[in-house]
C-alpha cells in the first residue's frame, strides 16, 4: 500500500475510532442499562442526558458505518486492518452492555449452575433476588425470564466461571464476559485471513467484511452476544481441517456446536473435506467424511456435557427461540400474515399455520444446505464457501433471525467469496442491519426504516463506484479491496 493510500487508511481508522467513543458514551446513558446496578455506574439518567446518549450513539455508529466503507476501499493489509480492529474496539472495552440484555442471561445462567438448578427447565427468575446473579436476572429481557437456556454445555461452563470468579457481581461479570467476547473476536480475526488466503483470496480484505464489519463490532463487542465465540470456534475449526488436521479441527467445532447449535452445520462440511481427500464416488467420500468429523465431535459433546454436569437437556430446548416472533424472519411474517387471514376467514386459530409455514422454512433451509454439500462433495462446489452459503440459507429461513446471525455466514463468506455482488450484499445488508435495533436493545419501528435507508445508501453507493470504475480505471486495474492474496500475511 502506497504511503498516500496508508494515510488515507489511518485517516478512515481515526474518523472509525471517533465513532466508536462516540457509541460507547452515548452507551453509558441509552445502553442495555441494568435494572439495578450495585456499583451505580451504569444507571438510568434523565431526559436530557438520554437525548444526548442517542445523539451520540446514533452518531457515533453513522461515523464507524461510513469509516468502515471507506476503509475498505483503500485496500489495507492484514497488519494494518488489525491495528485497525484493535483502535475500534478498545473503547467497548469498559462499555456498559450495548444492543442486548443477553448478557444479563448469560450470567443469571451462570449463577443457575453454579448453585445447582437446571438451567433447561427454567429460567432466570428462579435465582434469588439478594443472591449471585440477582441483579444479572432481575435485568433479563422479560421474554427470557422465565426461559430455559438455549445454549451448549461448554458456554454456560464459561459462564459458570465467569459467576464464580465475580461472585455473580453485575459490572466485573459484565466486563469478564467482554474479555471472553473479544478473545472471540480475536480468533475470528486470526482465521480469516488464512482461510482466505487457502482460498486465493485478499486476507485484508477478508478482515474487513469478517472482522471490523460493524455489525460485529456492535454485536459482540458491544452487546456481547455468544454467536462471535461460535463462529470464532467454527472457523478455526474449519481452518484446521482444510489444513488436514481434520481431528482438532472437528473437535473446535464440537465446542462451536456446544456454544450454539447451528455450528452443526459446519460438521457437515468438514466432513465433505475429509471425504473429499479420502477418495473414491461421491456417495462413499460423504460416508467416510461423516464417520470420523463425527465419532470425534460427538465425543467432544457428550464429555463436555458430562463435565458440565448439566445434562442433555439441550438437546430439548433448542427450539425455544422459535416461540418469539421477530420481523427479520421471512416464515415467520409470512406464517403469520396466513395464520390472521385464516382467522378472519375461517375463524382458525393462526399459530398452527405460523408454526407450519416456520417449519417449512426451517426444512427447506435444511434441504438447501444438504444440496450445498453434496455438491461439494461432487467437487462442483468449494466446501467451506458452501459452507458460508448454507449458513445464510439456514439464517434466511429460519423462525427467528437477529440482525447479528447475518455474522454466522457472512464471516465464513468474507474468506471465501470473490469481489462481486455477493460481497456487495453482505456488506449492504451489514451497514443497514447494525440500525434495526437500539442501544437500549429494543427494535422500534424507526429502526428497519433507518435500515432501509442504509441499504438504499449503499446500493446507490456501490452504483456510483460501479459507474465512475467503467469511465476512469485503467483496464485490468486490480480493485483496492480485492489485493494480491496474502500479500503480507505472515505463515501461520
Amino acid at each position: 500500500m502506497g504511503a498516500s493510500r496508508a494515510r488515507t487508511a489511518r485517516g478512515h481508522r481515526y474518523l472509525g475510532t471517533a465513532g466508536a467513543v462516540a457509541v460507547v458514551l452515548g452507551g453509558w446513558a441509552v445502553g442495555t442499562l441494568p435494572a439495578h446496578d450495585p456499583w451505580g455506574l451504569w444507571v438510568a439518567h434523565g431526559p436530557v442526558v438520554r437525548a444526548v446518549g442517542h445523539a451520540l450513539a446514533y452518531g457515533g455508529l453513522t461515523v464507524l458505518v461510513v469509516a468502515w466503507w471507506l476503509y475498505g476501499r483503500t485496500g489495507a493489509g492484514v497488519r494494518d486492518s488489525l491495528v485497525t480492529l484493535g483502535w475500534w474496539t478498545a473503547p467497548f472495552v469498559v462499555a456498559p452492555p450495548l444492543y442486548s440484555a443477553d448478557v444479563y442471561s448469560y450470567i443469571a445462567q451462570g449463577a443457575m449452575v453454579l448453585e445447582g438448578h437446571d438451567v433447561y427447565e427454567a429460567g432466570p427468575s428462579v435465582l434469588d433476588p439478594a443472591g449471585p446473579g440477582g441483579d444479572a436476572a432481575a435485568s433479563v429481557g422479560h421474554h427470557w425470564t422465565d426461559t430455559p437456556a438455549p445454549y451448549g454445555p461448554f458456554f454456560l461452563l464459561l459462564a459458570r466461571g465467569v459467576a464464580w470468579a465475580t461472585g455473580g457481581t453485575l459490572v466485573p461479570a459484565v466486563l469478564l464476559m467482554r474479555l471472553l467476547a473479544l478473545a472471540a473476536l480475536a480468533l475470528i480475526a486470526w482465521a480469516l485471513p488464512r482461510l482466505a488466503r487457502a482460498h486465493g483470496r485478499s486476507p485484508g480484505s477478508a478482515l474487513w467484511l469478517g472482522a471490523l464489519n460493524p455489525l460485529l463490532l456492535m454485536h459482540v463487542a458491544g452487546g456481547l452476544h455468544n454467536d462471535g465465540l461460535m463462529a470464532g470456534l467454527m472457523l478455526a475449526g474449519v481452518l484446521l481441517a482444510l489444513r488436514g488436521r481434520w481431528m482438532a479441527g472437528s473437535a473446535l467445532v464440537g465446542l462451536a456446536m456446544m456454544v450454539k447449535s447451528p455450528a452443526a452445520v459446519a460438521l457437515l462440511f468438514v466432513a465433505v473435506l475429509v471425504g473429499r481427500a479420502a477418495g473414491g464416488g461421491t456417495v462413499r467420500r460423504v460416508v467416510k467424511g461423516l464417520v470420523g468429523p463425527g465419532a470425534v465431535a460427538g465425543g467432544v459433546v457428550v464429555l463436555t456435557t458430562l463435565v458440565a454436569g448439566t445434562g442433555f437437556g439441550w438437546v430439548g430446548t433448542q427450539s425455544v427461540a422459535g416461540r418469539i416472533h421477530t420481523a427479520l424472519s421471512a416464515s415467520s411474517d409470512i406464517g403469520l400474515g396466513l395464520g390472521l387471514l385464516l382467522r378472519v376467514l375461517a375463524g382458525t386459530d393462526p399459530d398452527p399455520v405460523k408454526a407450519a409455514v416456520q417449519n417449512l422454512g426451517l426444512a427447506a433451509g435444511v434441504a438447501l444446505i444438504l444440496v450445498l454439500a453434496w455438491r461439494s462433495a461432487a467437487g462442483r462446489l468449494e466446501p467451506v464457501h458452501g459452507l458460508g452459503l448454507g449458513l445464510v440459507a439456514l439464517v434466511a429461513l429460519s423462525p427467528m433471525v437477529q440482525p447479528w446471525y447475518l455474522l454466522w455466514g457472512a464471516a465464513v463468506l468474507a474468506a471465501t467469496a470473490a469481489g462481486g455482488r455477493l460481497r456487495e450484499v453482505l456488506a449492504v445488508l451489514s451497514a443497514a442491519l447494525v440500525y434495526e435495533t437500539q442501544p437500549s436493545g429494543s427494535t422500534p419501528a424507526f429502526g428497519f426504516v433507518l435500515a432501509a435507508l442504509a441499504c438504499v445508501a449503499g446500493v446507490l453507493w456501490l452504483r456510483g463506484e460501479r459507474d465512475g470504475e467503467g469511465r476512469g480505471r485503467v483496464p485490468g486495474q486490480r480493485a483496492p479491496m480485492e489485493a494480491p492474496a496474502g500479500a503480507d500475511l505472515p505463515a501461520a
